[in-house]
């Protein structure tokens, strides 16, 4: 956030400067980047939304505050996926908010290709793309 003015501002100006600065994707998008092994999608919704509206097929689940120490590809919690700093990662919340904070967070880590879906999990599901029952979910990998 480097650059940026230090008069304080709200939650909606830091959301606006986070999203300025890397391209975001659409629910078709980020399931085509999946689908094709061009990206990871990691969904970091909680465990009460993966269990009332589902999954994303395929998806990591890793919970907004292991992420970091997850996906850093130096890190000694990383998870297997995390395979270096050139890794494009999708990141899913419920409504597309939180995702960009966490995308913002990978990018000071050096995940310099981390974005995230636009209207999160929510739009996924309304562009009508496939969702698993979330009941079985196992919890954070």
């Amino acid at each position: 956030m480097s650059g940026w003015s230090e008069q304080p501002f709200g939650i909606d100006e830091l959301l606006e400067r986070v999203r300025a600065a890397y391209p975001r994707v659409t629910a078709r998008e980020a399931h085509e980047a999946a689908r094709s092994g061009e990206a990871l999608l990691v969904d970091i919704r909680y465990a009460a939304l993966r269990e009332r509206d589902g999954l994303i097929p395929g998806a990591l689940v890793v919970e907004r505050n292991e992420l970091e120490w997850r996906l850093d590809p130096l890190g000694s919690h990383r998870v297997p996926e995390a395979t270096g700093h050139d890794l494009r990662v999708v990141v899913v919340c419920n409504e597309g908010y939180a995702s960009s904070l966490a995308a913002e967070s990978l990018h000071r880590l050096g995940l310099h290709r981390a974005t995230d879906l636009i209207g999160g999990f929510q739009a996924w599901r309304a562009a009508g793309l496939r969702v698993v029952d979330g009941a079985s979910d196992s919890g954070p990998h």
